[in-house]
């Protein structure tokens, strides 16, 4: 189980990762007149390069962030202390949860202090420490919604089954399964996505170094990564995706043979809601990795971008936690804890 001090100390933490990591570029741009930059800094774009709007989109991904971090902060404190919360489902979602909190802090804060101190430099260091986090994030969180999808089949499907295929170990075993799936991704692509040679102009369409937008500006042919990079998408988008659909088409059809019509209503809005999330989590992500170049322009890759890193990590502890009875009486009985406190 997460630790407390996860909740408190891990978003502060990588804060201030990032913000060490690009101490040089902060440094660099407050030292120097004008925007120059090392001849090893990227510039980033950005989000919030339009004037006409730009504080409205701050306001807004300020907002989405802050309720990312109390929502699945929250699921994790509930999931620690409450008894009643001690099962493989929400011990999985305290995992998802834990890996939002990251995944989230791995962009935001870094756009919203540039957008602050008006600057958007990002250092070599930097922009490889970023791909690096949101790869291993991404690849760890694709491999976990399929095997929760896996979780709640069971459940429903084989309840009697459920004690022994989602056993304790068989949950530590799904979690390493997908942090080293997570991980081996990170540090096979980033090493090779950061050794291109890159072209006179270092300056990043996009609001983070994602892969796509840093490959654009690479002077060597990248036919060949890219071919293992469609490779490696297969392997951890469109695989997990099948998963969760199966599951889901199994868990339906179950839930159509019920001779409850209320239950059935409930069991359809709760698959479709999660459905609904989960499409658009690999939907962008395949859209955005998948698709070729030619139907990719900036402006789009921007937004589907966000459907994934900033929206989908709001959203998670939304759909998939807050609005269950189990966790709704947990918050109850905190609450009452703490008020009698």
């Amino acid at each position: 189980m997460i630790h407390l001090y996860a909740v408190l100390f891990v978003p502060c933490q990588c804060h201030c990762f990032i913000w060490k990591i690009h101490n040089y570029s902060t440094t660099s741009w407050k030292l120097m007149e004008g925007h120059n930059t090392s001849s090893t800094d990227f510039i980033l774009q950005g989000l919030l390069d339009r004037d006409d709007i730009s504080g409205l989109l701050f306001s807004i991904i300020s907002a989405i962030f802050f309720i990312t971090l109390i929502a699945n902060g929250a699921m994790i404190l509930l999931t620690h202390v409450d008894a009643h919360l001690h099962t493989p489902m929400y011990f999985l979602l305290s995992h998802l949860s834990f890996i939002d909190m990251m995944y989230i802090s791995t962009t935001v804060p870094k756009m919203l202090v540039d957008y602050l101190l008006g600057q958007k430099t990002i250092s070599f260091v930097g922009c490889a420490a970023q791909h690096f986090l949101y790869i291993t994030l991404a690849g760890a969180e694709f491999f976990l919604l399929g095997l929760m999808a896996y979780d709640r089949y069971v459940a429903i499907c084989h309840p009697l089954r459920y004690p022994v295929l989602m056993s304790r170990r068989v949950c530590w075993a799904t979690i390493a399964g997908s942090w080293f799936g997570g991980s081996f991704d990170g540090f096979l692509l980033t090493p090779i996505t950061m050794s291109f040679s890159f072209c006179n102009s270092r300056e990043i369409n996009h609001f983070f170094c994602e892969a796509p937008a840093v490959l654009k500006l690479a002077c060597a042919d990248t036919a060949l990564y890219q071919a293992a990079m469609y490779v490696c998408c297969v392997l951890m988008l469109l695989i997990p995706f099948c998963v969760v659909t199966a599951s889901y088409a199994q868990i339906l059809t179950a839930v159509h043979r019920m001779s409850s019509l209320e239950g059935r209503k409930k069991a359809l809005a709760t698959c479709s809601s999660h459905m609904t999330v989960v499409t658009l989590f690999y939907g962008a992500a395949i859209y955005t990795y998948m698709l070729p170049r030619s139907y990719h322009q900036p402006a789009q890759d921007k937004v589907f971008s966000m459907f994934y890193t900033i929206l989908t990590p709001m959203l998670n502890p939304l759909i998939y936690s807050l609005r269950n009875k189990e966790v709704a009486g947990a918050l109850k009985r905190a609450l009452g804890k703490f008020k009698g406190t």
